[in-house]
């Protein structure tokens, strides 16, 4: 049966943490925290869970890792925290962090805790029930958006050391490879081609920026009445690396598999020509204005590679749900755009020469 992504992501549900001391520790850790505290969960995202704190005078909003068995390296939240307090303090739409606590005793894993970002969020990336106006002004601010993270000096931003310069997406392939291998409960074929053809014809570097690895409407909030981008969430993914892998990455959804039961990622396919939706083309040319650039080398090469990744990412929740760490509830049934989405790899290495 299909879900309602709208319906079945949005909104919250019971909360499965200690409120009780979490009430208490935030009192002593963030400044004009004042209680009676109730704590719901957000029912969208599969990574880091995610609660909307309220107090009578306040919301906030709490991530923390997983219960359980963990991949390595995987449910940083460290690193959301320290980049989204950079990009805070330049301007950048995220939400402000306010606390980051490691002490895992205090609801059983680490968390953070940030602003609340008041807005909407549409779990459709063709964002239903706008106008034409309004739909062509969420794209072109989502376009400016990402160019703007883009655009943004790493050094300046204190984050010289948040990756490594060079070599991005060579360690990207690197390093999914392993954590697919790592949560494989079947073989793919194309997945196998892929983990062997990628190394051998990765990109040359396009430059350096903070990459945020999942870029999509559907991790963004959008101001409550206008159609613009106020806050970029879900920063787990992010580093320093290849700006032009972070920018095909988004523009996957032109050519996302479309998921029989609606719980993967959200696509355009079938929305392509649907009024306000700008074409991949005009979309492209759009961030190559904002960012100085020509056009895209090897874009078949990035979408193989990107369609590659998320199969991999995906692969991962699969494994989660094996090991009992799934973040929500959906997971197995999103987990089975595995196989579609390295056929669809495979078919952008095909046409790249494979």
């Amino acid at each position: 049966m299909r879900i309602d992504r709208q319906q079945a992501f949005s909104g919250t549900t019971a909360a499965d943490i200690p409120i009780a001391s979490l009430e208490a520790y935030l009192g002593q850790h963030i400044e004009g925290f004042a209680g009676a505290l109730t704590v719901e969960r957000f029912k969208g995202g599969q990574s880091n869970p995610t609660y909307k704190l309220t107090t009578p005078s306040r919301a906030y909003v709490l991530r923390r890792k997983p219960f359980g068995k963990l991949l390595p390296s995987a449910h940083a939240i460290e690193r959301e925290y320290r980049v989204t307090e950079a990009l805070a303090k330049a301007g950048f739409p995220v939400a402000r962090p306010l606390h980051l606590c490691s002490d895992e005793t205090v609801i059983g894993a680490a968390f953070y805790v940030m602003e609340h970002a008041d807005g909407r969020v549409f779990w459709e990336p063709q964002a239903p029930g706008l106008s034409v106006e309004d739909r062509k002004a969420l794209f072109s601010s989502l376009n400016a958006t990402i160019a703007q993270l883009h655009s943004c000096d790493v050094a300046t931003l204190g984050l010289a050391d948040f990756g490594k310069p060079a070599g991005y997406v060579a360690r990207q392939i690197k390093r999914w490879s392993e954590q697919y291998r790592a949560s494989e409960t079947e073989t793919i074929p194309e997945m196998n081609r892929l983990m062997a053809w990628l190394p051998g014809v990765c990109p040359a570097d396009s430059g350096i920026a903070i990459v945020h690895g999942d870029f999509r409407l559907d991790n963004c909030i959008v101001h409550p009445t206008e159609p613009r981008i106020i806050a970029v969430l879900d920063w787990e993914l992010s580093t320093i690396g290849d700006p032009l892998a972070d920018f095909t990455y988004h523009l996957m959804q032109w050519h996302m598999p479309v998921s029989e039961t609606g719980a993967g990622v959200g696509s355009l396919l079938g929305h392509e020509t649907d009024p306000g939706v700008p074409s991949e083309e005009s979309y492209i040319a759009d961030y190559c204005r904002r960012t100085g650039r020509d056009g895209i080398p090897g874009l078949n090469v990035y979408m193989a590679y990107n369609f590659f990744r998320l199969a991999a990412i995906l692969q991962g929740i699969l494994g989660r749900v094996r090991d009992g760490t799934a973040a929500n509830a959906d997971a197995a049934a999103m987990a089975k755009q595995v196989r579609p989405l390295s056929e669809t790899a495979w078919a952008f290495a095909r046409k790249a020469g494979a």
